[in-house]
């Protein structure tokens, strides 16, 4: 079992920043990938930024050259520092881990990131 908790959301103007945190907690030795999705008012969820254990990171276009994923595994944390904020950013923001063994994903409770115009 892994258990997420994310902090740092909040309301931002647009054009500011944030930064989001998700510490890992349980079985974290089993952690492979871990990331950020968000969730407009809707059912879908959409990937925002994955880094692996390696390092290897992917990004949503949307948000490519405006934010960050970086990972601290002695810390089991993974952050997103979001940048050049725009309206359409505003969503609620998941953290997401996979375990490798078995593979399973976990989700956190989710933050909710507004950015006003």
């Amino acid at each position: 079992q892994v258990h997420l908790v994310e902090s740092g959301g909040g309301l931002v103007q647009a054009g500011g920043s944030l930064r989001l945190s998700c510490a890992a907690s349980g079985n974290i030795w089993s952690i492979n990938v871990m990331g950020w999705y968000r969730q407009a008012p809707g059912p879908q969820r959409e990937l925002v930024a994955i880094i692996s254990r390696d390092g290897s990171t992917n990004f949503a276009n949307s948000v490519k050259g405006r934010f960050t994923i970086s990972r601290d595994n002695a810390k089991n944390t993974v952050y997103l520092q979001m940048n050049s904020l725009k309206p359409e950013d505003t969503a609620v923001y998941y953290c997401h881990a996979r375990t490798i063994t078995p593979i399973i994903n976990y989700w956190g409770q989710g933050t909710q990131v507004t950015v006003s115009s």
